[in-house]
């Protein structure tokens, strides 16, 4: 049954500032007027339940415009960052919100377990729910169950990469929620996501310590898990019938070093891929700005709404 709770899209926009203001991975620190025009053009479903554990509620927000007439849109969903520790879903009405009230989108952002609750594979199993979840109850949301792109940044951008790469990966899987229903996704937005764990201890030690994402992303060090590593890896998954990827990266990120963008956008292409590469030249591990935004909305128009429309690849100068 399709549990939906409604809230004035005020005091959410009331609740959800402060929370932007603590994200730590890319995030947009939204303009209050663009965030009050925004809220009065979308209708918000907040703190959907799409699974539970035990005694934990999984569960998502859900954007939808005002205006549509449209009986279904294509979907936008949001997985927030925050090295699988910290943020939350509230960062999505900022990410998708403005596309969502065009009235061409509907959206929604992914609550999951972060690893103070549980280690992996917790994460995507949840996330792979969450798209479940959203196909099965399509036609009560309004969405086209053939039309859903997810973004992330950060350790969202990880997510978003796996649910992309991983369609046919039984192990990820899971069984939370809905199950019997397919989690693929259409296209996939991912700005500086780690792809390739078995290469951070070597590229990144400071996140493979104790007490560091990594550490307790996979419940300890790196060299005692190298088969949760491989599985993790967007990198090791990767076949010629995956989804278009869009993979933003800066050359100067120090906590996601540029070379886990670029190595994972090589294999993608070897393996015969639809891939795009944008550099972000000078740029460290927040990624935003018009230019940017301008391209990620030019990559769902194509592959969500099947616009002609050309998504440059050239790179972009931080400063």
């Amino acid at each position: 049954m399709l549990k939906i709770i409604f809230v004035s899209s005020l005091s959410l926009l009331a609740f959800i500032t402060p929370a932007l203001a603590q994200e730590k991975a890319g995030r947009i620190r939204g303009n209050a007027k663009q965030n009050a025009a925004i809220d009065e053009r979308i209708r918000v479903l907040s703190d959907i339940e799409y699974a539970k554990v035990g005694d934990i509620r999984l569960t998502l927000n859900f954007y939808a415009p005002k205006s549509s007439m449209k009986k279904s849109l294509p979907c936008i969903v949001w997985i927030h960052g925050g090295g699988w520790q910290s943020g939350d879903k509230s960062s999505g009405l900022a990410r998708v919100g403005k596309w969502v009230a065009t009235g061409d989108y509907v959206g929604a952002s992914i609550g999951y377990r972060l690893s103070d609750v549980a280690s992996w594979p917790a994460q995507i199993h949840d996330c792979k729910a969450a798209i479940r979840y959203l196909r099965a109850n399509a036609d009560q949301l309004g969405i086209d169950p053939d039309r859903i792109g997810v973004w992330g940044s950060s350790a969202g951008g990880h997510l978003v990469s796996l649910l992309g790469i991983s369609g046919d990966v039984k192990e990820l899987e899971g069984d939370l929620g809905t199950t019997g229903i397919s989690s693929r996704v259409t296209c996939v937005v991912d700005y500086c996501g780690p792809s390739d764990f078995l290469r951070f201890d070597a590229d990144s030690p400071q996140l493979s310590k104790p007490g560091q994402p990594v550490y307790k992303l996979f419940g300890g060090p790196l060299k005692q898990k190298l088969e949760m590593a491989k599985q993790a890896s967007p990198a090791s998954h990767i076949s010629q019938d995956d989804p278009p990827f869009l993979i933003v990266h800066g050359t100067a990120d120090n906590t996601v070093p540029f070379d886990q963008g670029v190595s994972f956008y090589d294999k993608q292409r070897k393996a015969g891929m639809n891939a795009i590469l944008i550099k972000i030249e000078g740029g460290s591990h927040s990624i935003g700005g018009v230019e940017i935004e301008s391209r990620v909305k030019s990559f769902f128009d194509r592959y969500l709404l099947g616009k002609d429309v050309e998504i440059s690849d050239t790179h972009i100068n931080a400063k």
